[in-house]
């Protein structure tokens, strides 16, 4: 698959429309299209990178900083918690080879079973 192809390289470029969540010079937040829980957010960069490896390390308080913003929304919504999950290769549960971070909103009881 090239980086035209890409589904989170057209959403990076904004060829495919999804809710802006949150946004920086190098990541763009948006809705999980098979959310696990009301509010799964998915968290990517715009540069193609195949999985977390990839991305420049220079990215790092970046990431955090978007991160921190999207869990902030989440809590403020009447979440209890949330999970921060990054699958890496097939073997890994992966299913888009563009590196992604998952941050899923989490109550108390909720019954979330995580694969």
């Amino acid at each position: 698959m090239t980086k035209q192809d890409c589904i989170f390289c057209k959403i990076a470029r904004k060829e495919v429309k999804t809710e802006n969540i949150a946004e920086t010079e190098n990541f763009y937040a948006f809705p999980d299209a098979h959310p696990i829980a009301k509010g799964h957010t998915l968290i990517i960069p715009k540069k193609h990178c195949t999985n977390i490896i990839e991305l420049p390390s220079s990215y790092g308080n970046e990431l955090l900083d978007i991160i921190k913003k999207v869990a902030e929304k989440i809590l403020k919504n009447e979440n209890d918690g949330f999970n921060i999950i990054i699958n890496t290769g097939e073997a890994a549960g992966q299913v888009i080879m563009h590196a992604h971070i998952h941050i899923i909103p989490r109550k108390k009881g909720d019954n979330v079973k995580l694969r």
